[in-house]
């Protein structure tokens, strides 16, 4: 049932500020396990929920951050449209409000866009106890630093988002699923040479020994590139991006450490040990591996990327790749404007705020 709890969750951050009590955000605890363990007493926002505006003209939608992840997608999916960045779930309880804390985007990611790129305007409590609001409802909304974004895959730690607006896309016309078996490096070659031309690419995965690539758009174009690319075509494509994007893949289905390397796409296998599976046409490479995140996070930073153990290990280290000095002052400077009292998910992200 929607209702609007801002005022009682206001009331409850002043009164945390002036006890200089901790406050550990819940939201529909869908993804409790990622970032950094989080001490503090409990704050529920899942009941603040309900979708205040969505205008399928205008390819706009605003809702309060409780609402259930579901609720927005069955209202769009009526009108024929979807979240560009294909958001998980991890759960049915997952919230709007955890989804743009988190920051996660799906398999459509290096296609269509991340998650910040569809953020147009946030209304937060700061860790002051004040009610602010960034952005609006348009795209060219901001002059300047655009600090709605920068709630994205803040983990809660800046501001308790209350209201968040997107931009929204239509479905594609089309859209199918090719597979074919490859070698990793050749799946890495053709995705680079696909990846540079004009084509409906939607999503890409490699699982070691098969490619899959998804292609969405209008039915001529989507058409047109099955005949130039070749490939079996998937009979039931949306189970498997449905799988892979909910960590539903049998990869996924054990509890050794899981990292989530982000590399260059064209990047060559990396040289170390354990099972790994490819998305986002090779930029993302998820890998299950026991060895100390000291080497994992060498070898990644020796391609220019980075890595984070994103569960299944210890959540009192570094989970994130950690910050060059000068980024880490400046995060640390965000958190001091922002929540000057540190009381709002205190060490989620990094153990200094």
């Amino acid at each position: 049932m929607d209702a609007d709890c801002g005022p009682q969750l206001q009331a409850t951050v002043q009164e945390a500020v002036a006890t200089k009590t901790a406050l550990c955000i819940l939201g529909g605890s869908s993804k409790n396990f990622y970032g950094r363990a989080s001490s503090g007493k409990s704050l529920a926002v899942y009941e603040h929920r309900g979708i205040l505006n969505y205008q399928p003209s205008e390819l706009i939608i605003t809702a309060r951050s409780g609402t259930p992840l579901t609720e927005i997608e069955t209202a769009l999916a009526e009108h024929g449209q979807m979240l560009p960045f294909e958001p998980p779930h991890f759960g049915p309880s997952a919230t709007l409000g955890g989804t743009i804390a988190c920051g996660i985007s799906g398999p459509r990611r290096p296609y269509t866009g991340a998650v910040r790129d569809f953020v147009l305007g946030v209304k937060i409590i700061n860790g002051k106890g004040e009610i602010l609001k960034f952005g609006g409802e348009v795209m060219k909304n901001v002059a300047g630093f655009d600090v709605s974004r920068l709630m994205v895959g803040s983990l809660g730690t800046l501001g308790i988002l209350l209201e968040i607006s997107l931009k929204i896309l239509p479905k594609p016309q089309s859209e199918l699923t090719l597979a074919f078996q490859t070698s990793p490096q050749q799946a890495i070659a053709l995705l680079t040479d696909w990846n540079s031309c004009p084509m409906p690419l939607s999503a890409a995965c490699y699982d070691g020994e098969q490619l899959r690539v998804r292609l969405s758009g209008s039915d001529t174009e989507v058409r047109i590139t099955r005949q130039k690319i070749g490939g079996t075509e998937e009979p039931d494509s949306s189970t498997f991006w449905e799988r892979m994007r909910e960590h539903r893949h049998d990869f996924f289905n054990d509890t050794a450490p899981l990292w989530r390397l982000s590399v260059p796409p064209a990047a060559a296998p990396l040289n170390l040990p354990g099972q790994w599976i490819m998305d986002w046409g090779g930029a993302q490479r998820w890998l299950k591996n026991p060895l100390p995140a000291e080497v994992i996070r060498e070898t990644v930073v020796r391609l220019g990327g980075h890595a984070a153990l994103f569960r299944n290990g210890p959540r009192n280290g570094q989970v994130f790749h950690p910050l060059p000095p000068a980024l880490l002052i400046l995060h640390k400077r965000l958190k001091s404007a922002f929540d000057p009292h540190g009381i709002l998910n205190r060490g989620r992200l990094y153990a200094e705020f």
